[in-house]
Order: C-alpha cells, then structure tokens, then sequence
C-alpha cells in the first residue's frame, strides 16, 4: 500500500466520521507518570535544556506517544522500531515524496527551511499580508533558492536596503504591529523549544533510516564529507550543505521548524481571527516543506505540531500574559481597519478579497486533515476526547460570543479520531483540530446557547458555523447579532430563536429537531425541519423551485408573528410557495415584501402557503 493510498483511506475514514480503528498489535500500557501529571499549561515551563525526561519536562512528557512507536537506545543510532508497520510507512512516505518531488517544490522547501520561520507563517494573512509586512517592518533575505547545492550555508539576515528599523521574523516591537510581533516572538519564547525532545527521544532524520526505520550507515562519507546512509530518501539538493553533521545533535522527532511554523501562525491566528483558518492551513502547508526537502518524516511533523499546539495554548493562557495578547488583538483589528477603510463587521470580507495560496476552504480542510496523520496506519482504542486544561484560549479570539466551556466544547465535538498513537498522547494535544474548530460545533451534545451581541462588532455581530452538527441537544440563538448555520446538521434537539437573526444556509441547517421563534428573524429558503412554531419575530423566506420551509410536522403560527419574502431584482406577478406541513394551525398577522412597491397576498390550504406578489402601480 503507497502512502498516497494510506492518506486517501485515513482521509476518507475522517470525513465520515467512521469509528473503526485498523487491527493492531497491543499498544504499550500508558506509564503512569503519563496519567497522573500535571497539566501541560501549568508546568510548559519545564521544557529546557537540563530536563530531557517525561517526568521532568512537560514538552517531552506531551510527545510521549512516540514511545509506542520507538524505544530510544542507550546511543542515537540504537533505538529499537516497536511498531514497524506505522515506521514503516512513515520512512516510505518521505521517499515517494522526494523522489517525486519536483525542482520548484525543492526550492520552495529550501526557501521555508533558511527563511525566519515567523516571517514564512505571514503569508497566511492573505490580502493582508503585504499591509502587516509594512506595518510591522518584518523583512527576509530569502525570497528565492539557488539551483544546485549552494556554495555556503545560506542564513536569513536583515536586507541592506531595508527600512530603518526592519526586524527578521514578525516583525520590530518599533512599528505600528509590534505589539503583534512581541506575542509571536513571546510564543515562541524561552519555553518554546522542540531540543530537549530531540535529545530525549533520538529518533534520526529520515535520511539516516533505511524502509524499515533502522538506522543503517554505509561507513562510507559522501563528496562533501557527510556520512551515507543506505536509505532511499533524497535531500533537496539546496540543502546537502545545511545537514547538521552531528547525529546525536540532529534527531528528527519533533521537527523543529514545523514546531517554529506552528507557533507563528497561531500566535497571528489569535491577533487576526479573520484569518484563523487561513493561517492554520498555512502552518500545515510550512510544516510539510521539512518532508519534501527530506529533511524530516511524518512523525517528526506531528510531533512538531502537536508540541506547538500546546506550547500555544500555554503561553496564551499564562496570566503573565493576558495584557499583551489583549493589546496585539487590538492593535491588530486598529491597524486593519485603518489601513482598508473597513469596520471590525467589514474587515472579515476583506481579509477574504481576492484570491490568495488559501482561498479554496475545502482544499484546506482536506489538506489539514490528511497531514494531521498522513494517513499512517491508525491502532489503539477509540478513546473519547478530553481536551486538555487551558487549551479553550485558542479560540479566544475566533468564536469570543462563547464562553471558556463553550470553546472547550467545540474544541471536543471538532476532534480528530482516536487511534493514532502520536495524537492519542497524554492530555491529546494531537487530537485538536483547530481548522475545524474555529467553524463552530461538530455536536450539540448538550444544549447550547449562542448569545451574539451586534453592537460589539466584528464575530460577536456576525459569525458562522460551517461543520456538520450532530448529537441529541439543540441550540438557543439569543442576542442582536447574526449567526449563520451551513453544514449538513442533524442535531436531534431542536432549535429556538429569541433575538437576532438566524440563517438557515442549507436544507438540513437546523437539524431534525422542531424549531421555534420567539423573537428576532429567522431566515430561510429550501429549509426542511420537524416541526414549526413562531410566537413572534419574523420569518424572512427567499424564493426557491420548493417550499421555502418544508415542514414534516405540524406548523403553528401564534398571534404577533410575521412573514417577509426577499425579493431579487424585478419582480412580475407571481405565485411562489411558502410553507409545506402535515398541518398548518393560525396565521401570520403581518405579510409583506422586503421592497416597496409591491402587494403580498397569502393563501393559505389545511398544509401549505404561498404568496401571490403584485407590483404596485402609482
């Protein structure tokens, strides 16, 4: 089985939520210190140098899933391969990879592997990407590869003719984003090191590592005075005079530049929520460069992310710097709106003009969850998701109308599958799918209450939720704001609208369940549900080929609701149908068009209505 093939069954298995996990041999027991530690966000900061042990470093203890897969020996090239079908598969990638990769996506890879890794992650800010460069005085020396080897180890460096001030990575703390450029670089702080895993788990580059992960050198050196190793994976050619020659000092397991891509975008993901899927999908797109420069393998990325997402959630959730986080947040959404003449309701439309690497949603939502395990072969047992402590702060920027629990519970209902023993690590850093999180719920396992306030801009006023929701609870939309459903729901507990407004964007936009409106505007056209009642408020129907709501229960319209129709352009006589039902108890009180200059006139039967539109003639 190719890896192509792995990745397209794991893919596959996640987008319909399958449960099944591949036989396996019985994984290793989980060590004790692994149940019983302290939560990662309370003790990051034992990840430093002198702490190389699960027990004494909280980096190397989130990692540990790695001991199911490889047993470190007493020296770096004399581990033992404990799982050699994943090994296997893992080391296989890398060699389809770069023996098919081509010469632009080399270079790509060698242009991400020397340039400062928080200046790479800024691409993923889109249309607004040249605007932070700007603001921000972040500059590079890499923009480009050389062909071939390079004649000497090439280092990003401050470019002579850069303005006053420029800074390599985010950017200068001098700047009207330096408030940003100091909540990436503090991310990527003093705690935030992928080395001492590299020294406590000594798993080598794949280059070093033969198909079956056993490390297998030749005793022979190349042209340029390296040793060879009799795998079959390929350097990028641009890279050969990078290689670290010191084996013990170069492990691959976490890939540290993914680890660093990881860092950056999500610390601009909480400055600029606009972006936040755009910019996590560009740390899966950095992070797989370190593969196809054969640099690193699938585990070694994994790794990365997965210490990265926790480093994150940390740092971000470390009192210490609550100030900072808030103020990068609002210099960020200051600067934008300025600089694009928008408001904090309009900014999300123009941070999404035009096309850009991230434009394509689906692609990326692919793209995320094939790289999250690159379809290695999943074991262990269906374990259910407990989100780690701290780790809500994520999304604090993104879905801010929800409350802490409310986050974590996106965060649980939005996770990848059990079964990969990577992701499956202690507190499960690796299972959080932040792509698919900031899309809402996945579940509505308890009942849930949305409250937007419009006066508060920006997602407070206007968000939605695109995930497919199922589960036995059902939602309450309440406040001025605007929330938007799109996903192909089936959520069993029913809907309620009190205030605001509700779009229904899909058939199967409000589950299974009946729905009730109190209060606000409930928009809809194709809509099906369970059943219909509206005490209020108003029901704002488009014209489709259907009913606008079609309802397999019983409708029940009390005193004091309301019925509009939107109108598209020029309007002649016409008849366009309403409402479908089993049965239709009561009457709108108000009927009327959106627009001036027309007359609506309902009729009703026992199980339907439409609306006869007439234009008004002066």
């Amino acid at each position: 089985m190719t890896p192509d093939t792995l990745d397209r069954r794991s893919f596959l298995r996640r987008s319909a939520l399958v449960p099944a996990v591949i036989a396996a041999p019985a994984l290793l027991g989980v060590p004790a210190w692994a149940e019983e530690a302290t939560a990662f966000v309370d003790t990051y900061r034992t990840n430093v140098p002198a702490n190389r042990t699960p027990e004494t470093n909280a980096a190397v203890r989130a990692l540990s899933g790695m001991q199911r897969l490889w047993r470190t020996g007493p020296s770096w090239d004399t581990g033992t391969v404990l799982d050699a079908e994943v090994l296997r598969a893992n080391v296989r990638h890398v060699v389809a990879v770069t023996r098919t990769r081509s010469a632009a996506e080399a270079k790509r890879a060698f242009v991400y592997d020397r340039q400062h890794q928080s200046y790479a992650a800024i691409g993923g800010l889109g249309p607004l990407s040249d605007l932070y460069r700007t603001g921000a005085k972040a500059v590079t020396s890499i923009t480009s590869a050389p062909d071939g080897t390079p004649a000497a180890k090439i280092d990003d460096a401050v470019p002579a003719d850069a303005p006053a001030g420029s800074a390599l990575g985010a950017g200068s703390y001098d700047s009207e984003l330096g408030l940003v450029a100091k909540l990436v670089d503090t991310v990527r702080g003093t705690f935030a090191s992928g080395n001492p895993s590299k020294y406590a788990y000594q798993y080598p580059r794949p280059w070093r590592l033969t198909a079956d992960s056993r490390v297998a050198d030749t005793g022979r050196v190349d042209s340029l005075g390296f040793p060879v190793y009799r795998s079959d994976v390929i350097v990028a050619p641009q890279l050969l005079r990078q290689r670290n020659t010191s084996p013990v000092d170069d492990a691959g397991y976490p890939s540290g530049h993914t680890n660093a891509f990881h860092l950056a975008c999500l610390a601009l993901a909480y400055a600029v929520p606009e972006r936040f899927q755009e910019l996590v999908a560009r740390a899966y797109d950095l992070a797989d460069t370190r593969i196809v420069a054969g640099m690193h393998s699938p585990v070694d990325v994994i790794g990365g992310r997965i210490l990265a997402t926790a480093l994150t959630a940390a740092t971000l959730a470390d009192p210490g710097n609550a100030t900072l986080k808030a103020s990068a947040r609002e210099q960020a959404l200051a600067y934008f709106t300025a600089k694009t003449g928008t408001t904090a309701d309009t900014l999300f439309a123009r941070a999404h003009a035009g096309p850009d690497e991230y434009t394509d949603r689906c692609a990326n939502a692919e793209m995320v969850a094939r790289r999250a395990t690159y379809g290695l072969p999943r074991r262990g047992r269906n374990l259910p998701m407990t989100v780690p402590k701290g780790a809500e702060v994520l999304l604090e920027t993104r879905l801010p109308y929800l409350t802490a629990g409310q986050r974590r519970e996106v965060l649980r209902t939005t996770a990848f599958p059990a079964g990969n023993p990577l992701l499956d690590g202690p507190e499960q850093w690796g299972r959080l799918n932040l792509f698919a999180a900031a899309d809402g719920y996945g579940a509505f396992d308890a009942g849930v209450r949305a409250e937007l306030d419009a006066a508060r801009g920006g997602f407070h006023a206007n968000d939605s939720w695109r995930n497919d929701i199922g589960g036995d609870g059902g939602l309450v939309k309440a406040g001025s704001g605007t929330l938007t459903l799109h996903g192909n729901n089936s959520y069993r507990g029913g809907t309620r609208l009190t205030a605001g407004t509700l779009v229904a964007a899909s058939p199967c936009a409000l589950g299974t369940g009946a729905v009730e409106v109190t209060g606000g505007v409930l928009r809809v056209s194709g809509l099906r549900v369970g059943g219909y009642r509206q005490a209020g408020g108003t029901l704002s129907v488009r014209p489709g080929a259907g009913p606008a709501l079609a309802v397999s229960g019983t409708v029940t319209l009390d005193p004091g609701s309301t019925l509009e129709i939107h109108l598209d352009g020029s309007c002649p006589v016409w008849e366009i149908p309403v409402l479908s039902a089993r049965r239709i108890q009561g009457r709108f009180a108000v009927v009327k068009a959106d627009r001036p200059g027309f007359r609506v006139v309902p009729r009703y039967t026992p199980t339907g209505l439409s609306l006869r539109i007439l234009r008004e003639f002066s």
